[in-house]
Parts: C-alpha cells; structure tokens; sequence
C-alpha cells in the first residue's frame, strides 16, 4: 500500500490537515485508508501544539464510500472489533464513533461525492463544511441497509425517510438547510474558509475545546444517539441475508462492479449514471 494514503500537513498555527489520498478511487474507503485516518487523528489529538483537526479528500470527492471493488483483499481491519454476526457494522461505526471521543475538534471539508461510507466518516467529525454543490447521500440502500443510521437524528425524520427510502442525495446547500451540515460554500472558496474556521477554533483554550466538545456529544448520547446507532447495526446485519443483497452480490460476480452500479441507479438518474 502507497505510503501516502493520507496526506498530513499544518496548513495554519495549531491546525493539522489529514487528506485522504486515493483520488483515483474517489478516496474509497479501504481497510488501510480508514486506518490512517483514524491514526492521523489520534496522533494529532496527543499533539500538544495542535487545536482542531481537518479530515479532506484529494481529488474530485471527499469519499464515494467503502470499496466494494475488493480492494480489501489481503488487508486485515485496522482495529479490532469482537466477531460474530454483525462484524462489520459494528466495526466501521465504532470507529467513526471513536472520532466524538477524542479530546480536540474534527472538521470534515466535504466536496464531490460523500456517499455511504464516506457520509459516515463525515457525521462522526464534531464539525461539516460542504461546497455547495457536494452530494451526500447513502445509495446503498437501493441493495441493503446502512451500517450507520444518522439520518433521523441530523435530517429529521421526514428527509430521514425519504433518503433511506430512494437512495438520493442532498446537496451542500440542502444539508445545511436540514441541519447536517454547517455551512456550505462555492468549492474553490470551501478550503480557505474551512481553515478560517479551524484557525478561530484555535484561539479557544485547549482544555476548553476539549470540555465544551464533550458538553455537546453528552447530551446528543443522553439522548440515545450512540445507543440507537449501535442498534442499527444489528439491521444492517439482518439486511445483508436478504435476496436484494445475494441478487446484488450475484450481479457484482457476474458483470463486474461498475455495470452492476450502473444498472442499480440507472432508473434513478443519478450518480454514475447522471452523467
């Protein structure tokens, strides 16, 4: 594996920048690359002169999700998470989970495509800026049932639904509008005004960021947002033994990933086919 699958930078005082660095790939989320980047935060948390941290992508998206190509294989998970049914859901969304439980903010820059894995890995950061033209959406239920089910709680139930229900997406300017977002802005202004952000951010004290972070995640987890997310996990692990799955899985085998993608959401007009 490119020993660049993540590139780290400090773009400004007390901000560390963590790139994701697959861009051929639409920055997929394979073993290795959800490892550094889980990595690269946590040595930035144990890093005293940094405040806040950035998680982006290079090239034309942010993530368009986890690989489904095999690009795993003779790759182990990054961390460990007890087997059993389940495995995998309960793996990837603890190790997005884990980014509330560092002591400094996280920042997702969101361009391009956030899909799937990738909208994940974007809801576990503390903080979201988007280009306003991004598209964040989950398609994979158009074969299956997420891993992580943060829709309810950032979208309200009504886009909730409608999201889990089509597989469409929403753009920047629409996730602001529904609350998963902060801010969006044009894409060639999204970085500058993401480490304007991140610079204000590192005037607070260190041992405060780290309190009033906590104050936030609290409540939202008194709330049950962790507990109900654990929960989901167990239906996407009912969702993978449905007929939709194996036809999927089957049509993979048989055509190769991008037909299979291809066909899936050409009746949508979306995504790969939008084009």
């Amino acid at each position: 594996m490119n020993d660049n699958i993540v590139l780290i930078d400090n773009p400004r005082p007390h901000v560390r920048r963590i790139t994701m660095n697959r861009p051929e790939k639409r920055n997929s989320l394979i073993h290795p690359l959800r490892g550094a980047v889980l990595d690269a935060l946590a040595e930035a948390d144990q890093d005293d002169d940094v405040k806040v941290s950035i998680v982006c992508g290079a090239g034309p998206s942010f993530s368009a999700g986890y690989d489904l190509s095999g690009g795993n294989e003779g790759y182990e998970l990054p961390f460990y998470t007890p087997g059993g049914e389940g495995q995998w859901p309960r793996h990837v969304t603890e190790g997005w989970m884990s980014i509330w439980d560092l002591a400094k903010p996280v920042i997702a820059q969101v361009h391009g495509y956030c899909l799937a894995g990738g909208s994940e890995l974007a809801t576990g950061c503390d903080l979201v800026y988007m280009a306003e033209d991004a598209k964040m959406g989950y398609p994979a239920v158009r074969f299956g049932v997420p891993d992580m089910h943060f829709h309810s709680w950032f979208m309200g139930m009504r886009k909730a639904m409608e999201m889990m229900l089509t597989g469409d997406y929403v753009s920047g300017i629409e996730a602001v509008e529904k609350g998963w977002a902060n801010a969006a802005y044009p894409e060639d202004e999204l970085a500058d005004a993401v480490l304007d952000i991140a610079e204000r951010i590192s005037q607070v004290p260190t041992e405060l960021l780290q309190m009033n972070k906590r104050v936030v995640h609290r409540q939202m987890e008194h709330m049950g947002m962790r507990a109900g997310i654990r929960a989901g996990t167990e239906l996407c692990a009912l969702g993978t033994h449905t007929q939709a799955m194996a036809d999927f899985v089957g049509s993979i085998q048989k055509k190769g990933l991008t037909t299979t993608l291809s066909e899936r959401d050409s009746k949508f007009g979306d995504y790969r086919t939008s084009h």
